[in-house]
């Protein structure tokens, strides 16, 4: 039997057959978040080293000529408000707009999810093993570079005393998973959606930079350490081809790269 001759319901939606299971993804996702959690506690300590390693950052970005961390840490300060709602987006939109991503493909475009879902492990797993390897101080500990920490200030602020925080690592700036997810989530939606307005995206990565730099809670190089990684993952992880079919030409429909192939052999 001919594509033509099957019947309708079998072509109405191929990307329903690359939904995972939403209790086995609830519990993957858990997992994942639970070892990020877990990854980065055990990599603490290092105290001496991750301020060492913070100084050779700051005079490696100069002698590359990288904008100062302080001019952008400056122009948030002219407002106690815009101060406050930089910390506020640090501490509250990480996290949140990551799982809005990932839901909102998970119901829409499954296929893209099984990619983005795949991306985010690889990067984040090679996240959590450079701090073993270089634990880095984030430029608000970095005593000579006229920044502050604007969240213990002016507040929200996610950290306690670094002696103290059993939850996070502080000393593990490098790579900036803040940016890292930002930008996938962007060239998650990019490449997921189709509208003309779907560039606009680029500006979550981008607030989130001038966040993470201006709120002292990471270094320029933090960014592009994450841009490089996912970069790599990127390259290993492909997208799902989009594909047109005899019965809805023209539609622009999601499948997974697999099927295509199968489709092809027939």
């Amino acid at each position: 039997m001919t594509a033509l001759t099957e019947p309708a319901e079998a072509e109405t939606d191929p990307d329903a057959a690359a939904r995972p299971g939403l209790i086995r993804e609830l519990l993957l996702v858990a997992g994942l978040f639970l070892v990020y959690k877990l990854g980065r506690q055990l990599a603490t300590g290092h105290t001496l080293r991750a301020f060492h390693n913070a100084h050779r950052v700051w005079d490696l970005e100069r002698s590359l000529h990288l904008p100062h961390e302080t001019a952008v840490q400056s122009a948030l300060l002219h407002s106690d408000t815009l101060v406050h709602v930089a910390n506020t987006y640090y501490a509250t939109v990480h996290f949140p707009a990551t799982l809005a991503f990932l839901v909102w493909l998970y119901l829409r475009r499954p296929a893209h999810y099984v990619w983005a879902r795949r991306v985010l492990a690889v990067v984040t797993a090679a996240a959590l093993v450079l701090p073993f390897t270089f634990p880095l101080a984030p430029p608000r500990m970095l005593a000579g570079t006229g920044l502050v920490d604007t969240a213990r200030i002016y507040g929200p602020s996610v950290y306690g005393p670094p002696a103290h925080d059993h939850l996070s690592n502080q000393f593990a700036a490098m790579p900036s998973l803040h940016f890292g997810w930002a930008l996938m989530v962007a060239i998650g939606l990019i490449t997921a959606t189709r509208s003309r307005w779907r560039w606009l995206w680029l500006l979550h990565p981008l607030l989130t930079l001038l966040v993470i730099v201006g709120t002292a809670n990471h270094y320029w190089l933090d960014a592009l350490a994450a841009t490089a990684m996912l970069g790599v993952a990127l390259a290993l992880l492909r997208p799902p081809h989009r594909t047109t079919t005899a019965a809805g030409r023209g539609t622009g429909r999601i499948v997974p790269r697999q099927r295509v192939l199968a489709g092809a052999a027939r």
